[in-house]
Parts: C-alpha cells; structure tokens; sequence
C-alpha cells in the first residue's frame, strides 16, 4: 500500500504511520514533519488551498485525519468556523484534487466522530443510526457528505466515526491525567452518559483493516464494542491508577466554565462497531480495563 497519511503529525497520524510500510506524511511544514516523524518522505499541503495534482501522485490510498481540535479553547463563533472549515472545507478541496487527477487514489479513508449522532443517552448506536441535530452532528454529516463525493469517480470511502481515543502522549487520557494520579478525579455531570471509546492500537487497527478489505465503505464506527458510562469509566481509570476518585464535577460547572463546549462531554453516545466487527476485525483491548491497564 502507498500510502498518503493528512495529519501525519497529529496523535493518530504518528501510531498509523509506524504502522504503514510506505507512508507519505502530509502537514503544512517540512521541518515539523522531520522533527516529530524523522526521515519519512514528506509533501507539503496546507488545507485552506486546493490540491495540487503531484500531491496525490503514485498514491493508492489517502487516510484524511487533519482538523482543527474540539478540545482547545472555548467555543466561539470563529473558533466553530475554525473546526467547521478544517473538516468540511478541507475534505472538499482534497476531494476536488482527486476529481482532477488522470488516476486518482484507489481508497480514501476520511476520520470522521461519533458526534454525528450527537445526544443520544442509552441508545445503541450503529452505522445505520440517524445523525443528531447538534453543532457536531451536523459537521459530522457535512464532513462525511464531502468526503463520499469521491465515490462519484471510483474512489472507495470509508469515513470513520471515532470515539474518544486513548492512548500515551496524548488525546483524552494525556488531559485525564493529572487530576487523576493526584486522586482529584471525578465523573461529569451525573456521569450516567455513555463514553465510547477507543485504544489507539485499535483505532489504527480499524483504519488498516478497512483499507485492506474491499468491501468496506461508507461510515466505520472506530470504537471499542464495550462502550462504558462516565461513571463506569472514572471508577475504572481510578482503580488502574490505584487513586480514589471523589470529586464529581457537576453539569452547571463545566457550562460555567467551558460554555457550549460542556455538552460535547455531557452527551451520552453508546456507539456499537458494527460493520468493521462484520467485517472480520478483531479488537486487541475491547475492554476498557485491559485497555488502560496496557496504557497505564
């Protein structure tokens, strides 16, 4: 498989590129590619400008991953414009350079999130569920919507619907941390919500196993089969870590103090993996305490 990887220095895209045998690393400069990927073979592409066709030249497969994170800063009307455009924007200049190549890719497996669903409670959630009617919900669908145009001249799409991811160095377990190892950790809200999540290895797992099997397209939910509520979870990250955790955080709180951001991590969505278990994946921690204890 060559491989073009868009993202290539975020968290995901360094796991799956030590994970490919002929990667192409993509990012908005060389000197950061280099520091943080070494000697790679590197091409350079910023998302707010089309695509020139040599980025995609000799490339079976595109894996998409670049977008503006959820995570950082308070939400407002020019940071929701930033992580819009970055996923939606972005995808449909990628998708118009494939339009315009003479061979485009064979496959483009593009991240998407279970935001899509949005709000969803105890709601089992798979590939065929309806899409919330949230901010995320609806980037999500805008999102997938430019990514699936490539089928339209032979491109295979995969748009993969992740979960929380955990992993070292970094996503949600780098930002857990600290309060938790300092026994200050505690459930959100009323912690009822159902958290589904992900262990890096498997996340790359699925994006590799979808590359390779013709026959997946469409939406992947990129998540563990054993999705757990906050509750659940807190007590189970205390319990590796051997910490207490008595300090819930209450739902008024985290509105006060991160606007409408708090309702991305009040938001119950127990997503299912349905199609890539189908499909013959097998998960390597589809436990959640497996899967700390390996990260922990």
């Amino acid at each position: 498989m060559k491989a073009l990887v868009i993202g290539s220095t975020g968290f995901v895209g360094m796991h799956l590129m030590r994970r490919l045998d002929q990667p192409i690393a993509v990012g908005r400069s060389s000197e950061k590619i280099r520091q943080r990927l070494g000697d790679v073979e590197a091409r350079i592409w910023d998302p707010g400008r089309s695509v020139e066709p040599s980025l995609l030249a000799g490339v079976d497969t595109v894996f998409h991953l670049a977008g503006e994170s959820v995570f950082n800063g308070r939400w407002n009307a020019a940071k929701k414009d930033k992580i819009r455009a970055s996923r939606v924007d972005a995808t449909r200049r990628l998708v118009d350079g494939m339009a315009s190549c003479a061979q485009p890719p064979k496959t483009l497996i593009c991240s998407s999130a279970i935001g899509f669903y949005g709000d969803r409670g105890a709601e089992k959630l798979s590939e065929l569920s309806a899409p919330g009617h949230d901010f995320l919900a609806g980037v999500c669908e805008a999102w997938e919507r430019e990514a699936l145009r490539a089928q339209g001249f032979g491109v295979r799409v995969v748009c993969i619907r992740t979960g929380v991811v955990l992993g070292k160095g970094g996503g949600a377990l780098a930002q857990m941390l600290p309060l938790f190892r300092m026994g200050l950790g505690g459930w959100l809200g009323n912690g009822h919500q159902y958290m589904s999540w992900v262990h890096i290895d498997d996340l790359v797992g699925i994006m590799l196993h979808a590359a390779g099997q013709e026959g997946v397209s469409g939406p992947v939910n990129g998540v563990a089969p054993e999705p757990v509520t906050n509750r659940e979870f807190t007590r189970t990250l205390a319990q590796v870590l051997h910490r207490p955790a008595l300090f819930p955080v209450p739902g008024f709180v985290l509105k006060l103090a991160l606007g409408e951001f708090a309702t991305v991590l009040l938001a119950s969505q127990r997503v299912i993996p349905e199609k890539i278990s189908q499909a013959g994946y097998r998960f390597i921690f589809p436990a959640l305490k497996e899967g700390l204890g390996n990260l922990l």
